[in-house]
């Protein structure tokens, strides 16, 4: 029993020893798939650890940006870094074109050096050298943006006016125009920079603006967007000579028609800073000793020109009024010659750089200095015609002997065997043609710099005559003053400059360009006559392309002309308005819309009635119409179709087409801008181009009766004041029907007034047939009203209650 015990018990021992080994091995089994399961939830809480870290360092760095940008701007104000990023953009491009071009036109005068000897070789490299760098730029702008090409002012005139020019202010249209503008004065061309780097300091700052909206909401708007523009015109010619002062007043005078004040600190502060930056790097450089002018010259400071000096400033004023004129009828002549359609021009056309290649060409050979251009000074580059220009020695005097020490690149206007007077003359005259063909090339190009040279050339040849007719100088108070011809050049450059341009600010650019405000007075004389002469003749050069181009531009009105004053809305608005009432069917809307173009069209109550209700935008008609018989809106109809049925579906949009549409879907403009009839044309030009309008409805009494656009404004602009006749319109004369017979007319002055009163009496009654009602008690006459002119109603008409139209409200 014992043993069996035993055995029992060892079976009992070897059995439980057994279960236990099952057992560990089974609890072994599972650990490892109990730890995996613990480990997951670790896992799971470690990765929502490690994001929430992540997701608060994240929030942290964006929470400390935002605060960096609150105090930024709370601090120093957004227009504040705007303005330093412009201008310290606009620093570095200014200074990076000219370093590039200036190293290029040290090759160009080095290669030319180098083979000095070899007469074809040095023709050879003086010819092709230009040449590569024309044809470059010129290719490269039509690739990249032909936008760039041309000055670029005209355009932005344009956009300023509210008109909106498709990639003209992109980054593509930059790059274009920053490196063509650089390849163009790397030739060496009678091309300038002023116009071209005010249309990229324009991009630049619309660029940043888009990136400035990242930070403030205030940047999207168009007329904050307006202002942008204005201040980045400022910088481009501040920093372009740096020349802030003149720069920002002669950014306003070329772009804008109304200048807003609120811009005037951030032009001045923007280009006085990139000015100064421009400046400082030309210092770092070593390309000056310290922050000076650009053209600096030393004419005397106690007695700088004498009173009988005068008449000779007048004489350039007034001459250089005259050169401005032709150099923009020459320049006009050229474009519109290129524009005509004939077998050459679709030629050239075709092969764009034909015509470049061909005006580098030319130019580069008749300005060789072994050649012709030894006669007029040709080896000269632009920079250093205006340092020789300027300088203070008297050429006449120092003409036939042995030249002093430290006469310089002056020495290339003196030559053995020509008088120096006929060189000027030659400059001037070879000079003058070239540079109004060059700025028509299909590169970026100005035309400021090369008039800039011509004027300080003519001035020039004035001041060397005075020279000669005053050999041993003026008499003053007992001392004598010799003559400067220095003096009378830089008076020649702001004349010129000037009467191209049709600006005042070409005088103040140029005392800042050369550092002395000594003939400041006698500038402003000389600038005055030149814009005196040129405004009767001729447009300005940019109003001259804007025409030409026939982009949408406003003439300026002639000041004191009462022709302005007696031209009323109603005597140039178009009578047959094309507008939707709310009971007009799609139908008619879609008619309407295929039959004409305009952006947008008048909204009336009914078409008795004509009450103006506001105006609705082409697209949103455009979108209405489309939806109202789409599939999409068939399937919400739940109109039920046969498969390749078309003619249910047909039926289906017919009869869709014929309900009247449904006001409420679309977005209406409630206030369009509106006129009423007696709005003279004064105030109209006024209105439209404060505002920047493209048109104004005209109503009486809340009736719509016509319309004035744009076109109508320029066609009685140009009608009223071209060639000096003051024309009355053809209804000018029946505008007056109850003192017609009453009150006598004055003579006509024109056959148009003659015939105009002669026309039916049927206009009579059109023209008339909205009149007011007079009011129940007449109006009080003003103190002020004094009928002296026979151009004014009489008193009568005021009392009989007829009001005035310019004391009429605007609506």
């Amino acid at each position: 029993r014992t043993r069996h015990g035993r055995r029992g018990h060892g079976q009992n021992g070897c059995h439980s020893r057994h279960q236990h080994g099952y057992h560990s091995r089974q609890r072994n089994r599972h650990q490892p798939n109990m730890e995996a399961e613990a480990d997951e939830p670790d896992e799971q809480t470690a990765d929502l650890t490690s994001s929430m870290k992540k997701k608060r360092s994240y929030s942290k760095c964006r929470d400390c940006i935002a605060r960096v940008q609150r105090f930024l701007v709370t601090r120093l104000g957004e227009d504040w870094i705007f303005l330093v990023l412009l201008g310290i953009t606009m620093a570095l491009v200014s200074w990076t074109m000219d370093y590039a071009s200036a190293k290029s036109l040290q090759a160009y005068k080095w290669i030319y050096g180098e083979l000095r000897g070899n007469i074809p070789l040095q023709y050879l490299a003086w010819v092709s050298y230009p040449l590569i760098f024309i044809l470059f730029s010129s290719l490269f702008c039509h690739l990249v943006a032909p936008q760039a090409i041309g000055s670029g002012i005209p355009e932005l005139k344009t956009i300023l006016r509210g008109v909106v020019l498709k990639e003209y202010l992109t980054l593509k249209a930059f790059v274009a125009k920053v490196i063509g503008l650089t390849a163009a004065l790397g030739s060496g061309m009678p091309v300038g920079k002023e116009g071209p780097f005010v249309h990229i300091a324009s991009i630049c700052a619309a660029v940043l603006s888009r990136f400035m909206s990242c930070f403030s909401g205030a940047y999207q708007n168009p007329y904050c967007y307006t202002d942008i523009l204005t201040v980045g015109c400022a910088v481009g010619v501040g920093c372009c000579f740096g020349t802030p002062l003149g720069g920002v007043l002669f950014s306003i005078e070329v772009t804008s028609t109304y200048f807003a004040v609120r811009n005037y600190w951030r032009g001045y502060f923007a280009a006085t800073f990139s000015a100064f930056i421009f400046r400082v790097l030309s210092v770092f450089n070593k390309d000056a000793v310290t922050i000076t002018a650009l053209f600096r010259t030393n004419f005397r400071m106690d007695f700088p020109f004498d009173l009988q000096e005068l008449p000779a400033f007048a004489i350039i004023g007034i001459s250089c009024g005259f050169l401005g004129a032709f150099f923009v009828y020459l320049n006009r002549q050229v474009v519109l010659f290129m524009r005509r359609p004939n077998a050459m021009t679709r030629f050239l056309t075709k092969h764009r750089l034909i015509f470049p290649a061909v005006v580098t060409l030319v130019i580069a050979t008749l300005t060789f200095p072994p050649g012709f251009g030894q006669f007029m000074a040709g080896e000269l580059m632009p920079r250093e015609c205006i340092n020789s220009l300027f300088d203070n020695f008297t050429w006449t005097k120092i003409s036939g002997s042995p030249p002093p020490g430290g006469l310089g690149l002056s020495a290339a206007w003196l030559h053995p065997d020509v008088s120096v007077f006929l060189v000027l003359l030659l400059f001037l005259i070879m000079k003058f043609w070239m540079s109004a063909v060059a700025t028509t090339m299909p590169i970026p190009s100005g035309a400021f710099m090369p008039v800039f040279i011509l004027g300080a050339a003519f001035g020039r040849l004035v001041g060397e005559i005075m020279a000669t007719l005053f050999p041993h100088g003026i008499v003053f108070d007992g001392i004598l003053y010799r003559i400067i011809p220095g003096g009378y050049a830089v008076i020649g450059a702001a004349a010129l400059t000037g009467a191209v341009t049709h600006t005042v600010s070409t005088a103040v650019i140029c005392f800042e360009l050369t550092g002395q405000i000594s003939h400041i007075l006698p500038m402003m004389v000389a600038v005055i006559l030149a814009n005196m002469v040129a405004q009767g003749l001729q447009p300005s050069l940019y109003d001259s392309i804007i025409q030409v181009k026939k982009l949408p531009y406003l003439p300026e009105l002639g000041f004191g002309h009462m022709s302005q004053y007696n031209i009323f809305v109603e005597d140039i608005m178009v009578r047959k308005v094309k507008f939707i009432s709310s009971q007009s069917t799609y139908r008619e809307v879609q008619l309407l819309l295929d039959s004409s173009s305009l952006s947008s069209i008048p909204l009336v109550d009914s078409k008795d009635s004509m009450i103006l209700l506001g105006s609705i935008d082409r697209l949103e008609l455009l979108a209405l119409c489309d939806w109202w018989v789409s599939p999409e809106r068939r399937l919400l109809m739940q109109v039920r179709t046969v498969r390749d049925c078309t003619i249910i579906i047909k039926a289906w949009e017919e009869a869709e087409m014929d309900k009247p549409m449904e006001i409420d879907e679309i977005r209406v403009d409630p206030s369009p801008f509106q006129l009423v009839e007696r709005t003279s044309l004064h105030k109209t030009h006024t209105l439209f181009s404060l505002l920047g309008l493209s048109h104004a409805y005209v109503t009486s009494i809340g009736k719509l009766v016509g319309v004035v656009a744009l076109k109508e404004l320029q066609k009685a602009i140009e009608g009223s004041t071209r060639s000096g006749v003051r024309l009355r319109p053809p209804l000018a004369s029946f505008r007056d029907i109850i003192n017609h017979n009453s009150v006598p007319k004055p003579p006509p002055s024109s056959p148009t007034a003659v015939s105009s009163s002669t026309s039916s009496p049927s206009a009579r009654t059109a023209s008339h047939n909205l009149t007011l009602l007079p009011p129940a008690t007449p109006p009080q006459v003003p103190s002020s009203f004094t009928p002296s002119s026979s151009n004014l109603r009489p008193l009568q008409r005021l009392l009989e209650g007829e009001e005035d139209s310019d004391d009429e409200p605007m609506v």
